[in-house]
């Protein structure tokens, strides 16, 4: 195992801690601490944390202990206005570029998510969500949005989990998901964008919500 497989399994460890809220905002995350607990050394344990710096969920200090990051509405708000412009454009450029054994990949999972729905946590539900959305973005075949499609998401990993968890709603993911399939299988932009608009039309206004609940709890 490598030092970096190593990091990314701490990184996942610790990330999921952050969205189940067991390290809530502003928590110090102990470098010696917590490499001692999880048995390994300080090393990868420092490659996972800048690997969570990077996608926004914890920040750095000088000198100090990184802390689990602490958002404003208003930044939250921000992102959340280019990650629906990239989900747009991923759908846009997926309609002509994806293959249909992609889209067939697209609606397994999709049907995957809806045989779990009722059976499995929370964040294992949420995270297959987000896969379906990452699919859409790397069957456009534009590596340069994906990259970044795949960054914003993961800056806005915990707000979008808060948001989930607070309007679980299956018909929200699986149908909606299954609206959005169906346009990408016609080829149809105009389609996609009333599907999408659908599944994330309130998603600034629910996320922004459940920053500001959650920042009124933890402060």
């Amino acid at each position: 195992m490598t030092e970096l497989s190593l990091a990314e399994q701490i990184a996942a460890r610790l990330r999921r801690d952050i969205l189940r809220g067991k390290l809530p905002p502003d928590t110090a995350i102990k470098e010696r601490d917590n490499a001692a607990e999880l048995g390994v050394s300080r090393t990868p344990m420092r490659e996972a944390i800048r690997i969570l710096s990077q996608e926004g969920l914890v920040l750095l200090r000088p000198a100090r202990s990184p802390i689990v990051a602490r958002h404003t509405v208003k930044e939250v708000h921000d992102q959340v206005v280019v990650l629906l412009t990239l989900e747009k454009l991923s759908a846009h450029l997926a309609c002509v570029a994806a293959s249909d054994s992609e889209l067939d990949g697209l609606t397994q999972l999709n049907g995957r998510i809806g045989e779990a729905y009722d059976h499995v946590d929370a964040l294992d539900l949420f995270e297959m969500d987000m896969a379906f959305h990452r699919m859409i973005a790397e069957i456009s075949h534009n590596e340069a949005l994906a990259e970044t499609h795949r960054a914003y998401l993961a800056r806005l990993w915990r707000a979008r989990f808060l948001s989930a968890k607070m309007r679980r709603n299956r018909e929200r993911v699986v149908t909606h998901h299954s609206a959005i399939t169906t346009a990408l299988r016609s080829r149809d932009p105009e389609a996609v964008d009333v599907a999408l608009d659908m599944h994330l039309g309130n998603l600034a206004e629910d996320i922004s919500a459940a920053i500001a609940a959650e920042n009124e709890a933890t402060r």
